[in-house]
């Protein structure tokens, strides 16, 4: 099925109107949904390894928040390089080399593993996270083409929401395989040969898990390949230089894209700290390994909030749901921040059903009428993903420097607030 002819084929520099023209490919989505369950799944994985290399290798919360700094790093780095890979080998190919990469990154995991290396783990996430990255500058803008453009913040939401499902799938069976395995003992208590054999063992499971996703990953490339030809036609509009940063200079998009940069590293920060945030004596007082698996709740809530938000972004603003989630999830951090026990706990695990629409609507109101543009919109809105490697990393610096992790949570506070702003502000059609 061939893409709309006029998808990319403007000779205007700054084109702006949309002609409401989609793609008419009902099987391409589901192939679609199955990329948004990998990458929300891996990328949520994350929140898990993070306790788990933070005991292993004896770090505080800024060194253990590198893991995000260098998974969220490859958006900033790999965002417009990895739009230009698209927009050369097309839709199909492109998701195809982002899963290959992605495939690399998961391999890397066992030299990591087997040399107790906590660089070489942080360089397997870089290589993960850019594959990531490719895929993302596919799913984004393909979803939006596969239907009409008055149904885009539905149809992304929607879409969205199987991100969400693996985003709580994965931290579930993640964090029964590898926080499950903590040994009795902990790193601090060993040094020298004992100290590396120690953390050889315990991170063996860590390996096996991503031997596993490079496994489902390569047959995910396999069969993407196989229908490599199914975008017939497929064009974009060449561009020059630093493809798309011109788009920065238009109001809309630019505030938009600097929400994407909060967002993502608001819910990062929360996600990573949510094991030890609910291990604190004054919260539930639990063990990792009991603590790990409620990181299902924050994602699982993003996901029933994503179906249900899929259904009111038909009816309603897009703009007022997005300022009246944020207002929600900044009440809800409040809440948690001066409250003790289990209200403490699940208020905090809530504002995951605050982020639900979050993203697709930000991404959707901010690339409203881009046309042809889409591709190159949709990479710099993956380097302002890069939010999830710098907000976190000072979120640790905070929690380390006040010795609060209630405190740090002023930080993705902020964030929300700016992003109720600009829910206010793109509150009317582009």
């Amino acid at each position: 099925m061939a893409l709309a002819p006029n998808i990319a084929t403007s000779t205007d520099p700054n084109p702006i109107e949309d002609s409401g023209e989609h793609i008419n490919a009902p099987g391409l989505q589901y192939f679609v949904f199955a990329l948004f369950f990998i990458f929300g799944g891996i990328t949520s994985l994350n929140d898990v390894i993070i306790p788990k290399l933070k005991e292993l290798f004896t770090l505080n919360y800024t060194q253990a928040m590198l893991v995000q700094f260098c998974f969220f790093a490859a958006y900033a780095i790999v965002g417009i390089p990895g739009a230009r890979l698209v927009k050369k080998l097309g839709y199909m190919r492109g998701a195809v080399a982002g899963l290959v990469i992605m495939m690399a990154g998961c391999l890397l995991f066992i030299p990591a593993s087997q040399t107790a290396t906590y660089a070489l783990f942080l360089f397997a996430l870089f290589i993960l996270a850019s594959g990531v990255v490719i895929v993302q500058v596919v799913a984004n803008p393909l979803i939006s083409l596969l239907g009409p453009s008055r149904t885009a913040h539905s149809r992304l939401t929607f879409a969205q929401a199987f991100n969400s499902l693996g985003t709580t799938v994965f931290p579930i069976v993640g964090s029964i395989i590898i926080l499950g395995s903590l040994a009795t003992i902990s790193a601090d208590q060993l040094s020298g040969a004992e100290l590396t054999a120690y953390r050889q063992a315990e991170s063996e499971a860590i390996w096996q898990g991503y031997l596993g996703l490079a496994v489902l990953i390569g047959l995910v490339a396999a069969v993407v390949w196989l229908f490599r030809n199914r975008l017939q036609g497929e064009k974009h509009e060449a561009s020059g230089g630093l493809a798309g940063l011109d788009l920065l200079k238009r109001g809309r998009f630019g505030y938009g894209a600097l929400c994407i940069f909060l967002y993502v590293g608001a819910e990062v920060s929360i996600g990573s700290i949510i094991v030890s945030y609910l291990m604190q004596a004054h919260v539930l007082n639990v063990a990792e390994n009991v603590a790990g698996p409620m990181i299902g709740l924050y994602w699982g809530g993003a996901m029933v909030g994503r179906f249900i938000g899929s259904a009111l972004l038909r009816m309603l603003s897009p703009g007022k749901i997005l300022a009246f989630v944020a207002a929600g999830a900044i009440t809800l951090i409040a809440i948690s921040a001066n409250s003790t026990g289990e209200v403490a706990a699940y208020t905090l695990l809530a504002v995951g059903l605050m982020n639900s629409i979050m993203f697709p609507t930000i991404f959707s109101l901010a690339c409203e009428k881009l046309g042809p543009r889409a591709a190159d919109g949709s990479g710099i809105i993956n380097v302002a993903i890069c939010g999830g490697a710098i907000v976190p990393l000072l979120f640790g610096v905070i929690a380390d420097t006040s010795g609060s992790l209630t405190f740090a949570l002023m930080l993705p506070v902020i964030c929300y607030a700016i992003i109720a702003g600009f829910g206010i502000f793109a509150r009317r059609p582009a």
